[in-house]
């Protein structure tokens, strides 16, 4: 019997063949190896569903190669790593905050990214792992660097309680550059990549992680990982088929196409569609998304996998944007506020503020849209498209 990681590798090797024709075999090879990992055996105890959100790891992990790091330079392809991870708006915000707090204020987001990356290319043990196994995968050092650099990309914006990975290791390391300042990043030249050096040393003190304390964190999140995975699936899943019965097949081919990264010029031109028709599509899913499928049809659904539910999360909102939220509310709404965390039926609340049922739920519905705008940083909501 075929193993499931062979199966994978065969998917892989004929993929590979038809989007990256021109590169030689051995580049093919490698790149298929790379996103396989070194523990095949893994894919053997997954079920469908699992085994269907691995391929969308891989997946994604390959289109962060094919679109930024795959046949460039080095020097091009860093800084299209840096450019990439600057772009974040929360790290670049946090980034810009320490550093007008910092003593050397004329230090640039990309240098303190850079220092970030080149710590973790010493001391992360996720890193080091990937860099070994890199190794094992191909001797070509320009594609070494390539691999390296998409797999960082990677790892630095995984979820970790609904901020990118790379956040934390900001903060983290700031705090403890806060005495001394924040003046180590190389100005007259770009960091060197460790492709030379891409064994690891095992007598070397950089090999002990420099986040220990974090490492406990990280590990938790790992095994919530999955379920995270699998829930998003499933919200996938239940809106597509919303969109098939509110706006047509259309819609959910649009999404799909949109979640695999693909810009709307791509899209159109892949559904065969005038580019203002694909526009249309985009805001009729978005409006769709927040007003129709995250407020009325499945909001616990979607407050769970969000982490933004109103009795765990307050909406997800900072304790400072929640009492900001808090001061702006009418007695009448802290009422409907308090009794829904409280747990209490529509019915009930409608009884004891004195209304309909209908009227307490659209007041909610207020309340919600505007934790949305709170959250998102003031951006207005969709409005309803129009036909």
């Amino acid at each position: 019997m075929k193993r499931v990681a062979d199966e994978i590798e065969q998917h892989w090797d004929r993929h590979l063949q038809a989007t990256a024709a021109s590169l030689p075999a051995k580049t093919r090879e490698s790149i298929g190896r790379w996103l396989i990992g070194d523990d095949r055996g893994r894919f053997e105890a997954l079920n469908p569903e699992q085994l269907a959100i691995a391929q969308q790891a891989m997946g994604y992990r390959y289109r962060i190669l094919q679109q930024r790091y795959l046949n460039l330079g080095p020097s091009l392809a860093y800084r299209n790593l840096i450019k990439r991870l600057a772009s974040i708006t929360l790290v670049r915000q946090k980034i810009r905050t320490w550093v007008a707090l910092s003593r050397d204020r004329q230090q640039q987001v990309a240098e303190v990214l850079q220092e970030i990356i080149q710590e973790m290319l010493n001391s992360d043990r996720y890193i080091q792992g990937q860099l070994a196994w890199i190794a094992q995968c191909t001797q070509d050092e320009r594609l070494r660097n390539s691999l390296l650099l998409a797999s960082l990309e990677e790892y630095c914006l995984r979820p970790i309680r609904n901020q990118p990975l790379l956040s934390y290791r900001f903060v983290n390391y700031l705090r403890r550059q806060s005495r001394s300042g924040i003046t180590q990043a190389p100005r007259q030249e770009m960091i060197r990549l460790v492709s030379e050096e891409i064994g690891i040393d095992d007598e070397s003190d950089a090999s002990a992680s420099l986040f220990d304390y974090e490492a406990v964190a990280l590990y938790q999140e790992a095994q919530a990982w999955e379920e995270r995975q699998l829930l998003r699936a499933k919200v996938q899943g239940e809106f597509e088929h919303y969109l098939v019965d509110k706006v047509g097949e259309e819609a959910r081919q649009w999404l799909r196409l949109y979640l695999q990264g693909r810009s709307q010029e791509s899209i159109a031109q892949e559904m065969n569609l005038p580019i203002r028709q694909i526009y249309r599509l985009r805001e009729k899913v978005s409006y769709h998304a927040l007003r129709g499928f995250a407020l009325k049809a499945k909001p616990e659904l979607v407050a769970e996998w969000l982490e933004i539910s109103l009795q765990e999360h307050n909406l997800g909102l900072t304790p400072s944007q929640w009492q900001e939220f808090w001061e702006g509310l009418s007695e009448t709404q802290r009422q409907l506020i308090a009794g829904l965390k409280a747990g209490k039926s529509w019915e009930t609340l409608a009884q004891e503020l004195k209304c309909k049922s209908n009227q307490a739920i659209a007041e909610w519905g207020k309340l919600y849209l505007a934790a949305q705008e709170l959250r998102t940083g003031g951006k207005e909501t969709p409005k309803q498209p129009q036909d």
